[in-house]
């Protein structure tokens, strides 16, 4: 296949879909020109090492992609960095980027001056919701929640069949016979120290 228009869609987790990215896009490939091919990616924004995004960029590298199109130029990625060092790449290999709701493109002045402060927002919003989690997490942390683990002092249950495959595995990794038998590796690690 020679040239083709890349249609990068990106999640940041497997809760959440693409559906609603997805919609748009292919109202929006209906009225154009071209060949389509969509690259995918569940993975968080605030890396530029993901699956997808690098078959992406191998596809920009041999020269085939002309055009990139988002839904939001915040699916590219979620660091004001990234996307900065992203557009100046981008507009180096004359790649045009398309953002659909953003309606920007980074072929014009204005386009590119929009892209950075809309980096620059992307960037803000994730500090800000890095910073709601922890001062939620220290909330809870101070009516006495806690996560993971369990209470002090509680005893696992275990098998004889258990006790049996966790002796007979002795010498291997204490992860893998925690999987093999389903039981943690602390109980694990109890087990072993009480047969000694």
């Amino acid at each position: 296949m020679g040239q083709h228009i890349a249609v990068y869609v990106r999640v940041s987790s497997k809760s959440q879909d693409q559906r609603s990215q997805l919609n748009d896009l292919e109202k929006w490939i209906r009225t154009q020109d071209g060949d389509f091919i969509f690259y995918r990616d569940t993975f968080s924004g605030k890396t530029m090492e993901r699956p997808g995004w690098n078959k992406l960029v191998a596809a920009m590298d041999a020269g085939m992609v002309s055009k990139l199109v988002v839904w939001r130029l915040d699916r590219l990625g979620r660091t004001a960095k990234g996307l900065t060092a992203l557009f100046d790449d981008l507009i180096a290999r004359k790649i045009g980027v398309f953002s659909l709701r953003d309606s920007l493109d980074l072929s014009t002045p204005s386009g590119r001056l929009m892209a950075n402060v809309l980096a620059s927002v992307a960037a803000y919003e994730t500090e800000v919701r890095a910073d709601r989690v922890r001062a939620g997490q220290q909330a809870a942390r101070d009516k006495g929640k806690r996560w993971g683990g369990s209470k002090p002092g509680r005893q696992i249950t275990v098998t004889n069949e258990q006790k049996s495959q966790v002796l007979a595995m002795r010498g291997e990794k204490i992860a893998v016979i925690a999987r093999t038998v389903s039981l943690s590796r602390p109980t694990i690690y109890r087990l072993l120290k009480a047969d000694r």
